[in-house]
């Protein structure tokens, strides 16, 4: 059972769930990604955690992690409408070699679509916004009824990700980051050693994959993802913001 199960209803509940996450960060520090994963998956929270992947360039090492401990743990994929048709044939491969049961595709609601991107343009005038009906909202609602969650985000991927911990709070859920210490090359082995397809994507120079209209090929020495939203200030599509960027729900991310 979560810790934060165990504390009194007294305590204010961002900070129980602040003290969880410190104490979990404590427990777990050093131990290996399947380690942390098996932990919060069989441990800290049965039948209450999910995996969020894009299914993006190094999906396959976390997924097939997951399906070797429970391949019906759920999966989250948010299908955004604007997604490479590779990365949904990437999708359905992946399903099919690792007998993950229990993928849920979430996809914005088509009523939001229609009173903000009715033209499915969006994104050439307000990226934030596109990202928030089509990224941050689907989210929230198929993490309904979760404690937790976790996320494939990397230290190494840029210099907003440097710090980030095995385990954080984020918007009352325990967010999971099972692989927060590992380096390219180290996943880049992991999927050689299992015999993990690459996203087709990643040979033609795309190492972070996310939105057609926003993502574009990365040049050598570039941070891998300088390709997303590339000439913007923008670095995350909302769902890695405090509170998924609901603290400007309404004016754009």
């Amino acid at each position: 059972m979560a810790l934060l199960s165990s504390l009194t209803s007294a305590v204010d509940p961002e900070l129980a769930l602040d003290a969880e996450v410190r104490a979990l960060n404590a427990q777990y520090e050093g131990a290996e990604a399947q380690t942390v994963l098996r932990a919060a998956i069989r441990e800290q929270y049965p039948d209450e955690i999910a995996l969020v992947s894009s299914f993006g360039a190094d999906s396959a090492v976390l997924l097939h992690m997951v399906a070797e401990i429970d391949p019906a743990t759920p999966v989250i994929f948010i299908d955004t409408g604007k997604l490479f048709p590779a990365t949904l044939r990437y999708r359905d491969d992946l399903i099919d070699r690792l007998g993950l049961t229990d993928v849920r595709s979430q996809k914005p609601d088509p009523e939001d679509l229609a009173g903000k991107d009715a033209g499915g343009m969006l994104w050439m005038s307000d990226t934030d916004a596109c990202c928030h009906i089509r990224k941050v909202l689907p989210l929230d609602v198929a993490l309904d009824g979760f404690s937790s969650w976790i996320s494939g985000r990397k230290r190494f991927q840029s210099s907003n990700r440097a710090n980030l911990a095995l385990f954080e709070a984020d918007d009352g859920r325990v967010k999971v980051n099972p692989l927060a210490d590992w380096e390219a090359g180290r996943i880049l082995d992991y999927a050689r050693a299992h015999g993990l397809p690459p996203h087709p994507l990643v040979a033609q120079g795309y190492p972070s994959i996310g939105c057609l209209p926003c993502t574009d090929k990365v040049k050598p020495g570039e941070d891998p993802r300088a390709g997303r939203w590339r000439g913007q200030e923008k670095t995350e599509c909302g769902i890695h913001l405090p509170t998924h960027g609901r603290e400007i729900d309404g004016s754009g991310i």
